[in-house]
Order: structure tokens, then sequence, then C-alpha cells
């Protein structure tokens, strides 16, 4: 099993940034990608970024040139981070870390949300 824990997330001004952190444990050797999603309430969950193992990225069209998804790998421990910026009032949600990894196996983090508001 891979545990995720998401934190990071809070209160910013429009225009402002954000850095926003997953810890990955458990079983990482079976993740093939991990990604960041958010959702606002009575929406579906929508992918924001992605990244395999093998590097490739994958970005919200809202997104491009705003966010970066990186991955810091320290012996057990993964960190997936989101660092965002320019940010949009319409940049508000809930945002989830998801793992992507053998058997099509997915796993969810709680969320962390993200107000953008001044």
């Amino acid at each position: 099993q891979v545990q995720l824990v998401e934190s990071g997330g809070g209160l910013v001004q429009p225009g402002g940034s954000l850095r926003l952190s997953c810890a990955v444990s458990g079983s990482i050797f079976t993740i093939n990608a991990m990604g960041w999603y958010r959702q606002a309430p009575g929406k579906q969950r929508e992918l924001v970024a992605a990244k395999t193992v093998g590097g490739s990225t994958d970005y919200a069209d809202s997104v491009k040139g705003r966010f970066t998804i990186s991955v810091s790998r320290d012996n057990a421990e993964n960190t997936v981070y989101l660092h965002m910026t320019s940010l949009k009032p319409e940049d508000t949600d809930v945002y989830f870390c998801k793992s992507d990894g053998w058997g099509s196996m997915e796993y969810w983090g709680k969320g962390t949300l993200v107000t953008v508001s001044s």
C-alpha cells in the first residue's frame, strides 16, 4: 500500500504563490506516476499536474506556465511538490495527491484546501 499526506494549503492573495507537499510512504517501488488533482464542491475532480517515474509531465491547460510538479527522493521517503505561482481566484479548490502504480492501483490523499482571495 501507499500512503499520501498533503500539506501546504492555505489562504493566498491573487497573484501570490504557494507550494503544496505530498509525503509519500509505503510501497513506493510500485508507483508509476504521481499527480495532483483538484476539486470544487459539486464538480468533478480534475487533473492539475502529473509526473511519471520516467520524468514525463502533464499539465492542465489552465495551469501551464504557472504550476510545476516536482519530486524529491530522500532514502525511503518521497515528496511530491506542486509549485503554484500567479494564483487566481479560480484556482481555489481542494487539492489532492494521487499515486498510480502496479496493477492499476490508485491511492489518494485526503486533500488540502487552497483559497485564493483578497
